[in-house]
């Protein structure tokens, strides 16, 4: 059953967080757009206090200087990328990620082998340009980091990860340029999150929203993705991103308990409420709308039944196994009476709540010279 809630409005711009309407109701970026300015209203905070006072920070600061990786070098870009063929052997080891027979009543219906596999090529084209574009709001909020955050340790460490999302944009860039021949736009969900926590004027909203949100899921997206295609320079790099995002969400879990654990609850409702509306712009983003229309599809016709696939909902489900173990470990779930809880159960996620947090899981993603041919963690051990 699906719950209603009145403050949805004001935190979505919708009541119900499946309004089909409300949801397509967003235009998408124009695809020849190539500047987008968002006031950034926060102070740049100087700190005179260089002395160790958080361990847990420098800690992983001292990671992630000797985790550093050159994408030119350290990548196999000669590789030959065969597009058509790696679709076709990661779909018949994994499906479309659809049940095709709920769509028996759509315009898909008729689709057959050859249909799918093109919607699978454009979805991978779709899929790794908004991990680009996202890359690309990590730089950019990283970079706010350095200046908002008030702590010196913490100035450290984000001065790093500039490095590190200057690197994945890099490397996304390159793969959607020399290997799939383009991209597709900024997705208008997530762009419109990007645009809250840049616009934000609270340091700790910028680690939020893209530390422990946009991170946490990219984290878990970059897990499946390498675990599921056969592609080889593809799942290299996202073995190498990985070691780096691993060690970013727990930047942000690390330095927001110390935060949370001091704040009222009139604080913390603000901070569970920008939680909730990151999650559901991160969820309708995976919607591919773009990549429906581009299909021909109207999205209207469709998205009732994506909406409602188990198959598609396992998915995004999953994306969501680094978001709300963290959140509980910030203390995000139950205060004000289990605000964030509710909306999580009602998203169908609260199930990873006692999964393994990213505060100090880092470690097991550390890229050297045994770990680096072996597959990932999966989330939850």
């Amino acid at each position: 059953m699906t719950i209603v809630h009145n403050d949805n409005e004001t935190i979505l711009g919708r009541n119900e967080i499946n309004d089909i309407d409300a949801i397509l109701a967003i235009p998408n970026t124009d695809p020849n757009e190539v500047e987008h300015i968002v006031k950034n209203n926060a102070d740049s905070i100087f700190t005179w206090d260089y002395s160790l006072s958080r361990p847990a920070l420098r800690k992983l600061y001292e990671k992630a200087k000797v985790g550093q990786w050159n994408a030119t070098t350290d990548l196999p870009w000669t590789t030959d990328v065969d597009i058509e063929r790696t679709l076709a052997a990661d779909q018949a080891i994994l499906g479309t990620g659809f049940d095709a027979s709920l769509y028996a009543d759509t315009p898909v219906a008729k689709w057959g082998e050859k249909e799918w596999l093109n919607f699978g090529i454009e979805g991978r084209n779709w899929q790794l340009s908004q991990f680009l574009h996202g890359e690309q709001g990590a730089l950019i909020c990283t970079a706010k980091i350095v200046e908002t955050v008030p702590w010196y340790d913490a100035k450290l460490y984000a001065s790093t990860q500039v490095v590190d999302e200057a690197r994945h944009v890099e490397v996304f860039a390159r793969y959607l340029n020399e290997k799939l021949g383009g991209s597709y736009q900024v997705n208008a969900h997530l762009r419109m999150l990007l645009d809250d926590i840049i616009n934000d004027s609270r340091w700790d909203m910028t680690y939020l929203g893209m530390q422990v949100m946009v991170e946490g899921l990219a984290l878990a997206a970059f897990g499946f993705l390498h675990q599921t295609t056969t592609e080889p320079l593809l799942k290299q790099l996202l073995r190498y991103v990985m070691s780096d995002e691993a060690r970013h969400v727990a930047f942000g879990v690390l330095s927001l308990k110390e935060v949370y654990d001091g704040m009222t609850d009139a604080e913390m409702k603000d901070r569970q409420e920008f939680a909730f509306e990151a999650a559901v712009r991160m969820r309708d983003r995976f919607m591919q709308q773009e990549v429906w229309e581009r299909q021909g599809v109207n999205m209207k016709d469709i998205m009732p039944v994506v909406l409602n696939d188990p198959t598609r909902g396992m998915f995004q489900t999953m994306l969501f196994s680094k978001i709300v173990p963290n959140c509980k470990k910030l203390g995000l779930l139950d205060r004000n009476d289990k605000w964030l809880r509710r909306r999580f159960e009602e998203m169908n996620v609260i199930q990873f709540e006692d999964w393994v947090d990213t505060g100090e899981e880092y470690n097991a993603f550390a890229l050297d010279a045994d770990q680096a041919e072996h597959a990932v963690p999966v989330a939850g051990e």
